[in-house]
């Protein structure tokens, strides 16, 4: 039995391939019947969407990055049936998302990340190196109430808002926030977490909510994490990635790309090790040094155009992960897309930031709600003036020029 891989090329292209992955013995009859159905959806959406995706716009680029993350994530939930059903049942939501996005847009000129991250947690069991929470001292900041996250989440759900990654501190500190946001059907939420907390109630909790998918952090293997999150990290983490494999769970990892780490963390030896303990999506952001004398580890700019090569490279090597670069994906959608353009930060007391490395804000979302948000003046600004969705050479645009941001805010 054949399947239909879609890969996105950043050049705008269509690209087909035929991958022979297992024989119809491997599921049982109703995972095949959404298996053929999932090589129909991903086909005819090639064919039919051509034309658009060569036409460059901010609305077509985000709305079709969404539909290239189902079909990716068709492909690496295609031997799990009750993660298949459920990509499909997904796939209906996000397209009747896209269609609120687009109705907002055209009624009321809103435009609507298809994005959020919320950091939900204030504090944290580790303390590592050249965490931006923590040198922004999150943990002193009050926490929003479990009913207040409960209002933003089903706010955003009713704009169009498809993914939330829930952030930190350590997200799985807040259980009941976790658990109103699996109540939201219509999002998926990928839970940036360091790991250690996670156990049998946790694992129990990710199987019966689909939508809450574990991303676990690492810095590559042990001698990478263990420098920077502590002695002994790494091999938790095996085990804990294990048992995530065993009871076959979708989950993903999160790595932060240093000078230090970036050879090792896209080599095919680590990304094969990372497939065989069942890992289906990473994620890549390149490190923003909060602390001065840890500046030596950001990338520079030839550092960022390797990265960039590297990822042509793993994204058709490994069709079955989904890769996401940040912010080095955003050179492909016209600049950054901080500030409500692709996305935007919801800090732990409910400020509307443009990005968690920019955390500055002029709006309270838990007192003005998610659409007034996104009115946000100061955001407008940042737009208006190209420091979101101007010239974009790679690392993070608005810390380099973190000056200009607060003169903006104050003026």
């Amino acid at each position: 039995m054949q399947r239909y891989c879609f890969l996105w090329n950043h050049n705008k292209e269509t690209n087909y391939k035929f991958v022979t992955t297992y024989k119809h013995g491997n599921l049982d009859k109703e995972a095949i019947f959404c298996h053929t159905f999932a090589e129909n959806f991903i086909l005819n959406f090639c064919m039919d969407n051509k034309e658009e995706i060569i036409a460059f716009s901010l609305e077509k680029y985000l709305n079709t990055g969404v539909k290239n993350l189902m079909a990716t994530a068709y492909r690496a939930a295609v031997s799990n049936p009750k993660e298949l059903l459920f990509v499909l049942n997904m796939k209906r939501v996000f397209t009747r998302s896209e269609k609120r996005r687009k109705a907002l847009l055209k009624e009321e000129n809103l435009h609507i990340p298809p994005f959020l991250i919320s950091s939900i947690a204030t504090t944290c069991n580790l303390s590592c190196t050249g965490c931006y929470a923590h040198a922004n001292r999150i943990e002193k900041t009050e926490q929003l109430s479990v009913t207040q996250w409960k209002i933003i989440f089903e706010e955003a759900a009713q704009l169009g808002v498809v993914f939330n990654l829930l952030a930190g501190g350590e997200p799985l500190m807040r259980r009941e926030v976790l658990e109103e946001a699996a109540k939201i059907r219509k999002m998926i939420f990928p839970v940036f977490t360091n790991g250690l907390l996670l156990n049998e109630m946790h694992l129990d909790f990710f199987a019966n909510n689909l939508n809450i998918i574990p991303v676990i952090s690492v810095e590559g293997g042990e001698l990478q994490t263990d420098k920077r999150r502590g002695s002994g990290v790494f091999k938790q983490l095996e085990g804990i990635m294990e048992r995530l494999r065993q009871r076959n769970l979708f989950y993903g990892i999160s790595i932060t790309v240093t000078t230090e780490n970036q050879n090792v963390v896209t080599s095919n030896e680590y990304l094969e090790k990372i497939r065989t303990m069942g890992c289906k999506i990473v994620f890549y952001v390149e490190y923003v040094p909060v602390e001065a004398e840890t500046a030596y580890l950001a990338l520079d700019t030839t550092d960022i155009t390797r990265m960039a090569t590297a990822l042509e490279r793993i994204r058709q090597k490994y069709g079955d992960i989904i890769f996401l670069s940040f912010p080095g994906d955003e050179k492909e959608a016209g600049g950054c897309l901080a500030a409500g353009r692709g996305f935007l930060h919801i800090s732990s007391n409910g400020k509307a930031e443009a990005c968690p490395f920019a955390p500055f804000s002029d709006t309270n979302i838990a007192e003005s709600g998610l659409k007034a948000a996104l009115r946000s003046p100061f955001f407008e600004k940042l737009r208006t003036v190209g420091l979101v969705g101007g010239e974009h050479t790679g690392g993070c645009a608005l810390f380099e020029r973190q000056q200009e941001v607060k003169y903006l805010l104050n003026n």
